[in-house]
């Protein structure tokens, strides 16, 4: 089941022995002559059909969605649209493709079932499956068509190379050298290339007559097209061979069995290995999957660990996240978190090794933390403030939803040990392709069973994804679980009810990178399956005249922050107990907790003992015995009198003026500030080298501000954008199948809007021009001062029919209001 070669750059993958140019010529007509076939069957189907393939391919009426059907076909045929469609294909719908690759565009469904090994039967569901993602289809000749892309990123289907009349019609094999070798091969050496190539391609692709010619074949020769055949088409060879006389090599480069693309490589034509595999060769075709062992879990076993996960989640992020607010986390020089810097976060918060490196690297992913270069270090940014506000489940599907994009594989373990955190990975987007391959796979699992064995699993998840590469299947799966566990995705080796919601969420619409809110987090079944999981979190704990709080399950996150910053966490687990002591109490009052506040809010959770409210007043009654003062400036001077002045001055109140000593004065404001403001007052201040300068903090400006516990302010921002769902595909379909028929009429663009935008200078009419004939964006502007982004234009009755990026959908502008076009 190893993954077939792909082409990273068509014309890399092309016989060598072709000109760019004449590869190019026949590339691009290939591209066209596909594309007629995909609209041409296109315009053949009903509405329900076409809503099945707009269903399956999404991408191909994302926004701008398409107009007209020939719109359609180019997106549906895109190169990277179609690589992309692969990527996501099971291993029978590959195999298949591969082999009507091969046998070229004369194939049909039984002729391939026949060369397959199949009944029609058993072909057909799979054939309709590439239908609906535009793959493959039957022409109106009757002959299966595929997507032109499919053959231009295939490099050797079923292992085979280039066709044989790609080699016969190269520049590098003229007339004569065809005629030489019809002679070599006691063929009739007349006629053009044409008929010549012919005669070769009807001897050479012959399993009987190329099996009389090996006969006479010098000896190895058998053996060195069988290598050729089976483990080629292309493979390195000894050059000099092909020169000297008698050799295997020169005997097959003179009937045309192997042609030298280079000195030191050598390809075997598709038509020559066929023939030598033999006629009772059929390709691989797998259309069962893997056996993947199932084993009965309990349903309520299952339930309870995610209810017991899902809150630990919560409680550990805010943990570490809260952590890093007080501790500015350092990066290593060469990129990434330092070993020494997750123990002593995995001391500070009581979180295991693998919680702190799996939350340090989804927070990063979430926005919640970001690399600060005041702060030398990673901090919380303000999306943090923000999402402490939201209710459970929102903070939870956040953390999901960077987890589900994330390019890295926190557990994954390469010779023993762990990855650096943060640190780049190599693999990148393929490690979150292979972890929603895992999950997806678990999701075929009936509920209430869990996989027998991790290896099955893997074999499974190479037969849904055969694309992705093996080695990196192996070593990220076993993370993979592990991951999820942590998540409360995965209880052992079952999925959860959070976890199977997770799986049918599918590929999110951005990378890592991407700082728009995920469809993810707004997932409905993933929203119904959040809520439930936190559902059962404990917002009350016991208090005990012994100074502890006992909470009897899983504890919710708010539950958990409030007893983590007044009293020490001593136990946790199906019950969690935490403990006040004078310490943890003046901790609590350090962070900006009054005594009558802090009493209010366990007493909101609880019934307060009296032994605990004795202590928490104790505590805050010795509470600021001793007082420390943060000052922008010292102001000193030899006169009290003078200084005496100068506090009561009304025009330096501002300053924040208090006398410390009879000589000295204490101003909140910076000594930069305080210079300007003493001199602007008429006095004559120096600065010294000795001020002591304390920096002082900022509130955040703007916008509205919510006090956090411990006194913080938080600025918090607009809630994203909630993005409008695509439209139905029945009703793209539907538009679709209206507009059949309707073509904009080319060549008359810059007449019209030569005549009609008369507003615009030439420049300007040029550019409108391009956002009709290649679909560029551009900012207009109108006579009203209108504004808005525009793309994929087109003319019709005096107005520009455009899709407004604002509006998200199309609008008409009349051509005569344009004022002003700028390039978007």
């Amino acid at each position: 089941m190893d993954s077939p070669p792909f082409r990273n750059v068509a014309p890399a993958g092309r016989p060598r022995c072709t000109t760019v140019a004449s590869w190019y010529s026949r590339e691009t007509f290939e591209r066209a002559v596909m594309d007629d076939h995909l609209l041409d069957w296109l315009t053949t189907l009903d509405e329900d059909r076409l809503a099945r393939v707009l269903a399956t391919r999404p991408d191909a009426i994302a926004a701008p969605w398409p107009r007209r059907l020939d719109t359609l076909a180019r997106r549906l045929g895109d190169d990277f649209a179609v690589m992309e469609v692969m990527r996501g294909l099971p291993l029978p719908s590959l195999e298949i493709l591969q082999a009507r690759l091969v046998l070229g565009d004369r194939a049909t469904a039984d002729g391939l079932a026949r060369f397959l090994g199949v009944t029609p039967a058993g072909l057909l569901p799979w054939l309709d499956g590439l239908q609906d993602h535009a793959l493959a289809w039957p022409g109106r000749d009757g002959h299966l068509r595929v997507a032109g892309a499919v053959s231009r990123w295939w490099t050797a289907p079923c292992g085979l190379g280039e066709p044989l009349g790609a080699y016969l019609d190269s520049w590098t094999m003229n007339t004569e050298g065809l005629r030489r070798m019809c002679r070599t091969l006691g063929l009739a050496a007349h006629g053009g290339r044409r008929q010549l190539a012919g005669r070769l391609a009807g001897l050479l692709g012959d399993a009987d007559r190329l099996a009389a010619l090996l006969a006479d074949a010098p000896e190895g020769t058998v053996s060195l097209l069988d290598e050729f055949a089976w483990d080629g088409p292309v493979r390195g060879v000894d050059g000099n061979r092909f020169l000297a006389a008698g050799t295997p090599e020169r005997w097959a480069a003179d009937r045309g069995l192997l042609y030298r693309t280079q000195w030191d490589i050598a390809e075997m034509p598709r038509e020559v290995a066929l023939a030598l595999r033999g006629p009772d060769y059929h390709p691989a075709f797998t259309p069962e999957p893997p056996r993947l062992g199932a084993v009965p879990v309990d349903d309520e076993a299952t339930g309870h660990a995610l209810r017991l996960a899902a809150p630990r989640v919560l409680d550990r992020a805010a943990a570490l996240l809260e952590n890093l607010d007080k501790t500015p986390l350092p990066l290593l020089k060469g990129g990434g978190v330092g070993v020494r810097e997750v123990r002593r976060i995995v001391r500070e918060t009581a979180c295991t090794e693998e919680e702190t490196r799996l939350l340090l690297e989804i927070c990063a992913v979430a926005r919640l933390l970001a690399f600060d270069e005041a702060a030398k270090g990673l901090i919380p940014t303000k999306r943090f403030d923000v999402w402490r506000l939201e209710d459970a489940p929102s903070r939870l599907r956040v953390l999901l939803a960077a987890w589900w994009r994330m390019e890295r594989s926190s557990l994954r373990r390469a010779a023993g040990r762990y990855p650096t955190v943060l640190g780049d990975d190599p693999a990148g987007e393929t490690v979150a392709r292979v972890r929603r391959a895992v999950l997806a796979t678990l999701a075929t699992l009936p509920a209430g069973t869990a996989v027998a064995s991790t290896p099955e699993l893997l074999q499974a998840v190479r037969w849904r994804s055969p694309l992705l590469d093996g080695g990196l299947v192996a070593d990220c799966g076993p993370a993979v679980l592990a991951e999820a566990r942590l998540l409360a995705l995965v209880s052992g080796d079952a999925l959860t009810d959070l976890g199977r919601a997770l799986a049918g969420v599918g590929a999110p619409a951005g990378d890592e990178q991407d700082e728009s809110v995920p469809e993810v987090e707004r997932d409905p079944g993933l929203v119904e399956a959040s809520a439930r999981a936190l559902a059962g979190a404990r917002r009350t704990a016991l208090f005990g005249a012994d100074l502890t709080a006992v909470v009897t399950g899983p504890p919710a996150a708010e539950l958990s922050g409030l007893l983590d910053r007044a009293a020490d966490r001593e136990s946790e687990g199906t019950a969690s107990v935490w403990r006040f002591t004078p310490a943890s109490v003046r901790r609590a009052l350090d962070a900006g907790h009054t005594a009558d506040g802090l009493l209010d809010e366990l007493r909101a959770a609880g019934g307060v003992p009296q032994a605990l409210a004795y202590l928490v007043r104790d505590v805050a009654r010795r509470h600021g015995e001793v007082t420390v003062s943060t000052v922008g400036c010292i102001v000193q001077g030899s006169d009290p009198v003078l200084l005496a002045e100068i506090a009561a001055h009304r025009r330096l109140s501002r300053l924040g003026l208090r006398l410390l000593a009879p000589t000295v004065l204490a101003a909140t404001a910076p000594a930069d500030r305080t210079l300007a403001a003493l001199r602007d007052a008429g006095y004559a201040p120096l600065p010294v080298d000795d001020t002591g300068a304390i920096a002082v903090r900022r509130e955040p400006s703007g916008g509205r501000l919510i006090v956090l516990p411990g006194g913080r302010v938080a600025e918090l921002e607009e809630p994203p954008p909630v993005f409008e769902t695509a439209p139905d595909p029945r009703e793209h379909a539907r538009r679709l199948v209206r507009t059949r028929g309707e073509e904009p009429q080319p060549g008359q663009t810059w007449a019209v809007i030569g005549r009609l935008a008369t507003r615009l200078p030439t420049a300007q009419q040029s550019l409108l021009g391009f956002v009709v004939d290649r679909g560029v964006r551009a900012l207009i502007t109108l006579a009203d001062g209108l504004t808005a982004t525009v793309s994929h234009g087109e003319l019709r009755r005096g107005v520009l029919d455009a899709w407004c990026e604002e509006a998200g959908d199309y609008l008409e502008f009349p051509l005569a209001e344009i004022a002003s076009v700028t390039s978007g």
